[in-house]
């Protein structure tokens, strides 16, 4: 990163009790900054970077749907009846479950 390049915007500010800062408002502003964010901070050469840190949701995937992962995911035969085998003994009919047409070896 090209410090001197870049169009920079400045201002001083103080670390309190436990490292807590304040970052202006201005500057919040500007990058989306509100009560909550998550904000990574990344140490360089030259300082520290602060930047909005990305989260995203967690998907949680019910019997159905891991037993498509398994049966849809499987590369061999041998792979493709083991899933069958772990689908049966979650309690669900393979044959139930939404797969993509396999190929004859």
């Amino acid at each position: 990163m090209n410090l001197e390049a870049s169009t920079m915007q400045a201002e001083t500010i103080k670390v309190g009790k436990r490292g807590t800062i304040v970052i202006p408002a201005s500057m919040r502003a500007r990058y989306g900054f509100t009560e909550g964010s998550q904000i990574m901070v990344q140490a360089t050469d030259q300082g520290m970077i602060l930047l909005p840190a990305v989260s995203l949701p967690v998907e949680m995937y019910g019997l159905d749907r891991r037993a498509e992962f398994l049966l849809n995911n499987a590369v061999s035969d041998e792979e493709y009846q083991m899933a069958k085998a772990e689908v049966q003994a979650m309690g669900l009919d393979p044959d139930d479950i939404p797969q993509r047409d396999r190929e004859e070896p």
